[in-house]
């Protein structure tokens, strides 16, 4: 069966769609970190980004997802260069070079590094329902990521094997750990040089731990 393409006019709907979830975005970051999430409200969000409160609620659950959608979609998209690494690439290594492209990306660059980001991630450290947000976005990614590694070893997903799971919180973790550090800086440091740097140091402390953990020549029973 021949698969339909989008017609100009779902595309043209799809952009519209995108640009009013982007300025929703903006809208919610820009305002909780003008007067805080506490008096920070939908309706100011909906207005600020010209809409509807309606229309936020067809694209948000709440003004935490809003302001930290920048997230989700970092998260989409290193498991996209997840997907594209080489099929005989160990799975912890195709996560690191999927994080590494995804932080080398001069023409769309992470979120992380844009203006004011850095100050919206500390704040998300310290306000439990900003936490909450992030922690569910971070959940749904790495869930995505396992899939795509069990995909990799030709394993069931549903499957008792632990290695997927393994792999994707290790890896994570490491890229949660170097993030978590790096919001603490200020905002004149380096921006993606720095946090790449501060990245691939992270998976190198990984690696060399992992190693000293296990010493040549011993077995485990």
């Amino acid at each position: 069966m021949t698969a339909t393409k989008p017609s100009p006019t779902d595309d043209r709907r799809q952009r519209k769609a995108r640009q009013t979830r982007d300025a929703l975005a903006t809208a919610a970051c820009d305002l909780i970190l003008e007067r805080g999430p506490a008096a920070t409200t939908v309706e100011a969000i909906a207005e600020r980004a010209d809409v509807t409160r309606r229309t936020f609620s067809r694209h948000f659950a709440g003004k935490e997802d809003a302001a930290l959608d920048f997230v989700r979609r970092d998260g989409d998209r290193i498991n996209a260069l997840l997907r594209a690494r080489p099929a005989g690439e160990p799975p912890l290594l195709a996560y690191r070079r999927a994080v590494r492209d995804w932080l080398a990306d001069g023409e769309d660059p992470a979120w992380h590094v844009r203006p004011r980001m850095r100050r919206l991630l500390a704040l998300a450290g310290t306000e439990p329902e900003l936490f909450a947000a992030y922690q569910r976005i971070r959940v749904d990614a790495q869930e995505e990521s396992i899939r795509i590694v069990a995909a990799r070893l030709g394993i069931d997903e549903t499957a008792r094997d632990v290695r997927p799971a393994a792999v994707v919180d290790a890896a994570a973790g490491v890229l949660i750990a170097a993030l978590r550090l790096w919001a603490r800086g200020g905002e004149g440091d380096s921006g993606a040089a720095d946090l790449a740097a501060l990245v691939e140091r992270a998976y190198d402390a990984l690696i060399t731990e992992a190693a000293a953990a296990t010493p040549a020549g011993t077995i485990e029973e």
